[in-house]
């Protein structure tokens, strides 16, 4: 057990038998219990495997590659239409994590034979995503904006693009793009 991660269920409240529960089953796996992303996070050989974490109305197992994964009881859940790669479980109550604590241990293993025969999820790429009108017309007046738009990883490129892209009123995306273009020009990402 991870020292940094005892803080994690030490101060957890809401879903504290169902964290501890889940914690169990993953250290019964034989993965490396850390801390990332202020969640616990189960690695095998220093890949990410799982990550428990807790919402509103539900806590949750989030396998980080869960993409790869057969799921024949269909249990894993996309967080939002965005996601590639991870699929969550989620629960409401420690009786459920029981009652699929052996699928959750199948799954598990599933995920780190995946990770040892170095299967990869195949990413949409970014020019697969449209670029916002407002985005494209003001990299086109501005070549240091899309040079600077260009060099940012693809990563940082999806997540501006999918910002831009959200609202509904082209002044809301103008709004967006203006106070974003700093960040861009820095080479920063969204959220750094």
């Amino acid at each position: 057990m991870g020292p940094n991660a005892d803080e994690f269920f030490n101060e957890s409240v809401k879903w504290r038998e169902e964290f501890t529960l889940l914690r169990e089953i993953m250290l019964g796996c034989h993965l490396t219990e850390e801390l990332k992303w202020g969640v616990p996070c189960y690695t095998f050989q220093n890949k990410n495997i799982a990550l428990i974490h807790g919402f509103k109305e539900y806590c949750a197992l989030l396998f980080v590659n869960g993409s790869l994964l057969s799921d024949p009881k269909g249990i894993l859940i996309r967080q939002s239409e965005h996601t590639q790669a991870a699929r969550q479980a989620r629960f409401t109550g420690v009786g459920e994590i029981m009652a699929l604590e052996p699928v959750l241990k199948a799954y598990v293993q599933e995920a780190i034979e995946a990770e040892k025969a170095g299967l990869k999820v195949n990413f949409k790429s970014t020019a697969e995503y449209a670029i916002p009108e407002e985005f494209r017309e003001r990299m086109e007046n501005n070549p240091p904006l899309r040079n600077a738009f260009e060099a940012l990883t693809p990563g940082r490129q999806r997540a501006y693009i999918l910002y831009f892209s959200a609202p509904k009123q082209s002044k809301t995306r103008e709004a967006r793009i203006e106070k974003y273009m700093r960040r861009i020009l820095d080479g920063k990402g969204l959220n750094d």
